[in-house]
């Protein structure tokens, strides 16, 4: 196992992160414990969760399963903050008010007196200095609760002002970003992944099989194949993210998967993971045998031979599928060009 730098902080993390959206529902808390567990022994010591997952279940989960096997100190536990979690007007954003609060409320579910990891899911709003995020950020490092802080779907800028604001105030900085990040929305490429690159960040892709389009489940955009996200979420912002060119890439891909003897999702994740600066993508199994698929990948290399197959697909810095469509900041949007990609 070659496990990884995380950024610049010195930790040593799997090549591959354990992200736990489908713990509580659709994934049972027994099989969700099962993956976990088979997760670890498999190598992997970097799990991912959310406070908002399941409202809190999938925290439960996590923290149940590593109190009760003893298995806490093996694991680099991230969680994140800023969705709604309440009927509230202050149970969601980037305040002092709420990430302080919801630290407490993740320390709770998660059995455990820190968190390694503490992540914004969201860039603050526009009217909210990040001054006041990254200082209650700070406290929560000084106060022992909080080791290293993070950012999830940030636009480059940012996370270059937080930089500059943490630089300029001996702040606790930014360690890690969490973009979307696959074959069908390569757009982190163009400023975001060399700007952690620069400044010595983690990537730490999600989505990284677009929501199972590169792993051959779609045949069609208006199609939801049986316990996919669509049909567990029923999102219209997932919804968004299936369109007619990228089934058609990821009916490419199964061509060159297939050359290569391997299924069409280990050889999505593989693409992912040995991209330049990337440190860990993020696999939200659904069941223990898609953890099985998925862990040999960690011990892969991509043979750089094969990258200007994959450039042919979707050409770098370029997006046939928007899954950067959960952001207020974004602004562009993906036209899918018409037709049935049958």
């Amino acid at each position: 196992m070659n496990y990884r730098l995380f950024g610049r902080t010195g930790v040593l993390v799997s090549p591959l992160c354990l992200g736990t959206m489908n713990f509580g529902s659709p994934t049972s808390a027994e099989d969700s414990a099962a993956i976990i567990h088979r997760a670890l022994d498999g190598g992997i010591n970097f799990i991912d969760t959310a406070d908002v997952y399941n409202d809190g279940e999938s925290e439960r989960i996590v923290g149940k399963t590593l109190k009760d096997s003893g298995r806490r100190q093996q694991v680099f536990l991230a969680t994140k903050v800023y969705n709604r979690t309440g009927d509230g007007p202050n149970d969601t954003g980037a305040s002092r008010y709420h990430i302080i609060k919801g630290c407490e409320d993740s320390l709770r579910r998660l059995q455990t007196d820190y968190i390694d990891l503490y992540q914004l899911h969201r860039p603050p709003p526009a009217h909210l200095p990040q001054d006041e995020t990254l200082r209650a950020l700070e406290d929560l490092v000084r106060a022992g609760k909080v080791l290293y802080a993070g950012s999830s779907t940030f636009a480059a800028w940012m996370l270059m002002e937080g930089l500059a604001i943490s630089e300029r105030y001996g702040w606790v900085r930014y360690a890690s970003e969490q973009p979307p990040y696959n074959l069908l929305d390569r757009r982190a490429e163009n400023e975001l992944i060399p700007l952690c690159q620069k400044y010595g960040l983690a990537v730490l892709p999600w989505s990284p099989l677009a929501m199972g389009v590169l792993a051959g489940r779609y045949n069609h955009p208006n199609e939801t194949p049986s316990g996919s996200r669509r049909e567990n979420w029923k999102s219209p912002t997932f919804n968004e993210r299936i369109t007619a060119t990228g089934i058609e890439v990821g009916r490419k891909l199964a061509l060159l998967a297939a050359e290569r003897s391997m299924s069409s999702a280990r050889l999505a994740l593989l693409w992912t993971k040995d991209q330049p600066g990337v440190t860990a993508p993020i696999i939200g199994p659904r069941t223990l045998q898609h953890l099985e698929d998925f862990l040999p990948v960690m011990d892969m290399t991509l043979n750089d031979a094969d990258r200007p197959l994959f450039d042919a697909l979707v050409h770098p810095g370029n997006a046939v599928a928007d899954f950067y469509n959960s952001n207020d900041w974004m602004k562009a949007r993906i036209v899918d060009p018409p037709g049935d990609p049958a």
